[in-house]
Order: C-alpha cells, then structure tokens, then sequence
C-alpha cells in the first residue's frame, strides 16, 4: 500500500526536474545561441537606407495664449470666496465688474481698525500736549534756578564790597567813640580827685566818676574786640557761607537744565512714539480700505474674459475653472483680458531637447481644435530655469517653458486651444538616412550593421549627425539602398561598456554633440520617441534597442532608459547606442 504513493512522488519529482531542465536550456538558447551566430543568415527586420530630405525638429504640445493681454490678479491678502464672477467669453468695456470677493470679515476688520485709530491719535495729542507743558515747565525751573545763583552772586559781592566794610567802619566808629568817651571819663575822674582832696565833693561824687571811667574803658575794649571779632572771624566765614551757596545754586542750575533737557527728551521721545503708532494705525485703516476696494476687481480694458484656469492645471491637475464660491489666495491669477489679436503657443521643451532649440528657429504649429490647418511661428523666448511644477510631480523630468509667437492675426483661434508645435531644427537636403534603433555604438563609434549578399550582416562604423527622433543622418560609410538591420546585435556593444573603465563611462556618457544624439540614447533621443508613435517602416522590434528610447512603461514623461540600462525584454542588453 506504501509503495504506489512513494513510486508516484517519485514520477513527479522527475517530470519537475525534467521541466526545469528543458526550460534552463531554452532559456540558454535563446539569450546566447541568437547573438553567438550573428555573422550567420537570419530572418530579423532590415531597412534599405534611403535618400532624400529630411526635417530636423523638436515637437511639444502646448496652449494657445493671447501674446498681449492684461492679467487680473487677486490683491487681497490670505485667501477669500469668489461671490461674484463675470461670465468667460464675455466682452467687456473698461470699469465693467469681472470679480468681486468676500469682503465681510474685512469690513469688520475696519470697524475695529477705526477705534484703534481714534484711541492712537487721541494719545498722539496728549503726548503733544505733554511735550509743550514739558517745555515750559522745564523754562521755568531753569529761570528760578538762574535768579538764585544770580542773588547768590550778587550776595556775595554786596557782603564782599558794601556790608563787610560797612561794619569795619562801624565798628572802628564804635572804638573811636569809646576812646573819646574812655578819654572824657579820665579828665572828669583826674578833676574829681582834685576836688575831693580839696574837699569840694564828695566821696560818692568821686566813685560815680572812677566808675564812668571804667565803664569808659570796658566800652572801648569791647569796640576793639568787636572789630578783631569781625575782621578774624565773621568776615571769613560770612564770605565761605555765600561763596558756598553760589556753588550751590550753579549746581542747581545745572540740574535743572539736565532734568530739564531729560524730561523734553522723555516727552519728545513719548510724541515720536505716540506718532508713530497713530501713523501706523492709519496706514492699516488705509490697507484695510485699499483692501475692500480691491475686493471688486473691473475691466481695466475693453476685451474677451478669459478664465486664467483655462487651458492649464495647476501641480495638482486640478484642471476646474473659476466660479462662484471657490477660494482664491493673494497674487492669484483669476482672469486674461486680450488686449490684440495676436497669439502665441506655450509649450515645454524637455531638456534632452535643449541645445536644439534656438530662439528664432522657424516652427509649424497645428490646432487640436483646426484640424488641417498649420500655423507659422517662431521661438520667442526659452525659460532659463525649468517649469517647478513638473518637477515638483517628477524630480527626474526637467522641462522648460518656451514662447512662441505666431504671426498673423488668427481667425478661429482662442486662447486655451491645445496645440502640438515642431520647432524647425534643420532642413537637409539630399542626405542619406535610417531609423534611430539601427545605429548602436560599439566603444565610443556609431556602427550600423549591413546586410552582405549571403545573407550575413557586416558591423560596419559610421558618421552620424542630426536625427529627428525617428530618422537620423548618416554622414558617411553607407550607401542608399543598403539594408541594415533594424535589431542590430548588442554582445559587442555590452562588452565593450564593461570593458571600459567608470571615468571613461561617465566622460563617454557626458560626451559631446556630434549630431547623433539618438545613437547614443542622449537628450535628443529617448525623450522624443517616447512620447511619438513610431513609423509603420521602422518594423520589428527594434524599437526597444538602446538609442530608439521607447520609454519603460512604468516611468514618467520624459523618463528613457539611462545610458547603459537594458531596455525592457532584454536582459542581456548592454550600452548599445547609449553610451
């Protein structure tokens, strides 16, 4: 019973093994047996070179814009509602409404705007008034202070040169009568002993007179000592004491001009601020007022409304035009007034395509909307930096913006029209040339290889130049008529990648122009093809070999296969034409 489960695992285990080593082997076939017999006969798709004229170009899709116009932006700070909003299409004379915003919280705004207003210039004219009482009492203080250092003066000087010799007069004339009394009082006292020894008077008589002459003597001293007294001592001191109270009141003169001059400063200072914040105050009533006004938005001009939103997204593809009710912020633009008739096409020009495109190139442009009719132009002006919003969505996609001016005045043409521009590059005459996914390189040189009468293929190098994407000169080393393979091998073209160091790897991928961009999967190429559809004659699959740049699926616009990357279904792919 055992066996027959075990027999059967063992049958199945062996058909797995058989099956993995069938497919290892055809897998093994297929990658190596294919390029190891390349001088052998195969069936792979081949292309007669041809001979004749070839357009050179660089086409783009763009819009359709007025190339004169007036732009009607939002001068409203932060964002605000639309309420109301003209009508696109519609004509419209100067002063006419086109946009008016919500403007409620604003008036609101001014209300309060208004009180500030009265409260800062009421104190403006209190810190004024202050200023002015400042000034005048600071006049004041410093009057008061000047007439008490002049008294000071004027008191030292009066004690100096009329008080102080005034009493040392005095009191010289207080001697002088006290000497004459002193003296009086002795002659009386000398006669009254005279008398008394004669016994003509008596003892009383004689004593009242000793005691006038001693009270005569006592006065006389006492006027001596007075002027000492006022000489020595009230002199000196009376002057220090005046002399002190002049310092005094120069000091205090001085203080007063010093708080004096602070205060006018405090007062002034208090003004300029005052000032200020009522100058500031008034401006932002102003704002607020030129604000409000800028809510309704008129035709500075006569002209079409166009929406700005028309014909162009944003980063964030919202593609929605304007209406009533939608938010706007500052400096957005909202409406295009065409002010003439000309037009011009705005289109983004990848930056594989860069050193093609020349400002004044001739450019054929074709109308989504006017089928059948083409459009001339010339290239007005590149942007020197690339367009943010496409690099914002693709950090590897670097476009940049271009202008276009067509000539004429256009009949049916309107601004927002979708458009495909070809900016005219070159025109050769004459020439012979194959598709871009024939010429790989092998090392740093272009090869084709040549189908020879036996039906094996030649490597045989050449010298490329322009190429439209699709189509690409050969220069020389190869003959119209002669077929080329439109899947050339590339074991060659890897080995030889590997075989080279890095450094040459990065100059070689950074190499010059030699005209032949596509050959090596450069700017001119991989961009443009993979975004054009591909010529019935260009058969096969060769579309997906290094230098015809089909773009992987899952990349973004512009996104080609980088230089030595194997394009999709190809492991074994190498540089190729990508070097």
């Amino acid at each position: 019973m055992s066996r027959v489960p075990e027999s059967r695992s063992r049958n199945g285990w062996a058909w797995v093994i058989a099956l993995l080593v069938i497919g290892a082997a055809g897998t093994a076939w297929f990658r190596f047996g294919r390029e190891a017999n390349t001088g052998a006969a195969t069936d792979e798709a081949t292309f007669a070179a041809k001979r004749g004229d070839l357009r050179i170009g660089v086409s783009d899709s763009g819009t359709i814009q007025a190339k004169d116009q007036v732009v009607i932006k939002s001068e409203v700070e932060g964002q605000t509602t639309i309420i109301y909003l003209v009508d696109e299409g519609t004509h419209v004379e100067p002063g006419d409404l086109l946009v008016e915003l919500d403007a409620s919280e604003l008036v609101e705004d001014r209300t309060d705007r208004q009180i500030a207003v009265q409260n800062a210039e009421a104190a403006y004219v209190k810190a004024r008034e202050d200023l002015a009482i400042t000034k005048s009492q600071a006049e004041s203080d410093i009057a008061e202070a000047e007439l008490a250092h002049r008294f000071a003066i004027e008191d030292l000087k009066k004690y100096e040169e009329g008080e102080f010799p005034r009493l040392v007069t005095e009191a010289e004339a207080e001697i002088t009568l006290a000497l004459e009394e002193l003296e009086n009082a002795t002659e009386t006292l000398r006669w009254s002993e005279q008398l008394f020894a004669e016994k003509y008077i008596s003892q009383t008589e004689l004593d009242g007179d000793r005691l006038a002459k001693n009270r005569a003597e006592l006065e006389h001293k006492l006027a001596v000592e007075a002027l000492s007294l006022l000489k020595e001592f009230t002199y000196r001191r009376t002057k220090d004491e005046l002399t002190a109270a002049v310092e005094q009141t120069e000091r205090a003169l001085e203080r007063v001009k010093r708080k004096a001059a602070a205060n006018i400063v405090q007062a002034e200072a208090e003004l300029r601020a005052k000032e200020s914040e009522y100058n500031r105050q008034q401006l932002r009533l102003e704002k607020l007022d030129r604000q409000i006004e800028n809510c309704r938005m008129v035709a500075p001009s006569s002209g079409m409304v166009v929406y700005a939103t028309t014909g162009r997204g944003n980063w964030r593809r919202d593609d929605e035009p304007l209406e009533e009710g939608q938010s706007v912020r500052e400096r957005q633009e909202l409406i295009h007034l065409p002010t003439t008739g000309s037009m011009m096409a705005e289109v983004r020009i990848h930056e594989s395509s860069l050193k093609k495109v020349k400002a004044g190139q001739p450019v054929e442009v074709s109308i989504d909307a006017l089928p059948g009719r083409r459009f001339s132009g010339t290239v007005a002006k590149i942007s020197p930096l690339p367009d943010g919003r496409s690099s914002w969505l693709n950090p590897d996609l670097k476009e940049y913006p271009a202008e276009i001016d067509l000539d004429g005045v256009l009949d049916g043409v309107r601004t927002g029209m979708s458009c495909r521009a070809e900016i005219i590059v070159a025109e050769l005459r004459d020439v012979v040339y194959v598709p871009v996914q024939c010429v790989v390189r092998v090392g740093r040189t272009p090869t084709v290889h040549v189908l020879r009468s036996d039906g094996t293929f030649e490597a045989r190098q050449v010298e490329t130049g322009l190429d439209d994407n699709q189509m690409i000169h050969v220069v020389s080393g190869l003959a119209e008529g002669e077929r080329v393979s439109l899947t050339p091998p590339l074991q060659n073209a890897t080995l030889e990648r590997e075989a080279r160091p890095s450094a040459e790897e990065g100059a070689d991928d950074a190499g010059g122009d030699d005209g032949g961009g596509a050959t090596r999967g450069g700017p001119e190429g991989g961009e443009e093809r993979s975004r054009r559809p591909r010529r019935p004659d260009a058969g096969g699959d060769g579309g997906e070999r290094p230098g015809g740049g089909r773009a992987r699926p899952d990349r973004e616009r512009g996104g080609r296969p980088r230089s030595g990357e194997a394009p999709a279904g190809r492991p074994d792919a190498g540089s190729g034409s990508g070097s």
